[in-house]
């Protein structure tokens, strides 16, 4: 019984952690995104976009982490202007998606120029669970 509550206590924790993440741009972002159709956001789908490796049309593979780096708490450094990029994971950056304009804004931006398209309401909302979680 001990063993349950220690679970019980641990599983509370996550959900309060990954919940203390979000903010209110995040929040509308995600009521957005299910407007749109998208449901079940996952972080680990929304990691799997994050580093999936796609072949750029300049004819680089890349990913997200090409910039961004692999550990989310620290700077990364756009790979062709060498201009740092403050961390991703709000852990370690509190000013991070904190304004749903720039959260769409480089969306935009950077899915293009990742993908070759616009990122769907699904991924987005996948992205950003994961995002938030780090």
């Amino acid at each position: 019984m001990k063993n349950l509550f220690t679970v019980m206590a641990l599983i509370g924790a996550l959900f309060a952690a990954s919940a203390a993440s979000a903010t209110p741009a995040t929040n509308t972002l995600f009521a957005k995104y299910k407007a749109a159709g998208a449901s079940g956001f996952s972080a680990e789908r929304g990691q799997k976009v994050w580093t999936k490796e796609l072949l750029s049309e300049s004819g680089e593979m890349m990913s997200c982490t090409t910039c961004h780096g692999k550990d989310l708490g620290k700077e990364g450094k756009h790979h062709k202007t060498g201009k740092l990029i403050k961390p991703m994971a709000p852990s370690a950056n509190a000013e991070r998606f904190t304004d749903a304009k720039k959260i769409e804004k480089w969306f935009k931006r950077n899915c293009n120029d990742v993908l070759g398209r616009e990122c769907t309401a699904q991924e987005k909302g996948d992205i950003l669970t994961f995002l938030l979680s780090q």
